[in-house]
């Protein structure tokens, strides 16, 4: 049996309408939070992981004592490491 002209139109009025419900439903979910805040943290954290090396290594071989820091030893490279790694864990945040 031969479908009528107003039957089609209403057909694809139906598919255009799913369509407009499925395009609005996607453009309604929510979009994270900016993450504007990663790079000048990870920046931060990452200098402060390379200045705590570079100090240490510094300090050590001049023979200065420095409060909080001579009395870790070798934790200082763990210290500094330890923060250059969360640095680049950081920086996988970044869009």
């Amino acid at each position: 049996m031969p479908e009528s002209r107003v039957r089609k139109s209403a057909a694809e009025k139906k598919k255009q309408t799913d369509r407009a419900a499925v395009s609005s439903a996607r453009d309604k979910v929510a979009a994270p939070g900016s993450r504007a805040w990663v790079p000048p943290t990870f920046i931060t954290v990452g200098l402060l992981g390379v200045v705590w090396l570079v100090l240490y290594y510094i300090t050590s071989s001049a023979g200065i004592t420095v409060p909080g820091m001579s009395g870790l030893g070798g934790w200082n490279i763990l210290i500094g490491m330890g923060a250059m790694a969360v640095a680049f864990a950081l920086a996988t945040l970044w869009k």
